[in-house]
């Protein structure tokens, strides 16, 4: 049996808590939903984190994280007049392939109101920290261009709330967003 370091242990538990906070949110996803998933128990949970909000931030910080690679990943190497279609590209698979990302962070924006609203700013600062380096990703990789960066994130935001409400690929709700995206 291979043993696991404690940052491997780590990643295992925020990889599981990304999927159980995606699926049940914030306040439905008990520390021992995902220590069960992991396979560790709550003590052994509270040794790597110091309580479910620092579990969440950094599942939050993991769907970003991989958010933003996956942008940067899709803008490498390719020329700047494609660069948008290859981050849209990119995002689009991974919603089909990586659909927990997209329900997590839908869930992180409503776990930052909720706690803004009971007076936690401190979570709130945390994840606008992520999406600011998402932002400043996109925003680089297409040149800086502040009004495509917001239409190109204001989509994506349309894109995830059709997506998290069940609307399928193939409904007529998409078709204005893809003339808006699309024009010939």
């Amino acid at each position: 049996m291979v043993r696991m370091s404690a940052e491997e242990r780590r990643e295992s538990v925020v990889r599981a808590a990304m999927s159980e906070f995606a699926h049940s949110g914030y306040k439905g996803t008990s520390t021992e939903a995902i220590a069960r998933r992991v396979g560790v128990s709550q003590p052994y949970l509270f040794r790597l984190f110091p309580n479910k909000q620092a579990i969440f931030l950094a599942a939050s910080r993991y769907c970003f994280d991989g958010t933003r690679r996956l942008f940067a990943d899709a803008a490498a190497g390719v020329p700047q007049e494609d660069k948008l279609e290859a981050m849209g590209t990119a995002y689009q698979r991974m919603i089909h392939d990586d659909p927990e990302r997209l329900l997590m962070q839908m869930q992180t924006y409503v776990a930052v109101a909720s706690a803004e609203a009971a007076g936690d700013r401190a979570f709130g600062e945390a994840v606008r920290a992520s999406w600011q380096e998402l932002w400043d990703t996109v925003q680089l990789a297409l040149g800086a261009d502040v009004d495509e960066t917001t239409t190109f994130l204001a989509y994506g935001m349309l894109i995830n709330t059709l997506v998290s409400l069940g609307f399928p690929a193939g409904h007529r709700i998409w078709e204005g967003f893809y003339e808006a995206v699309r024009p010939e």
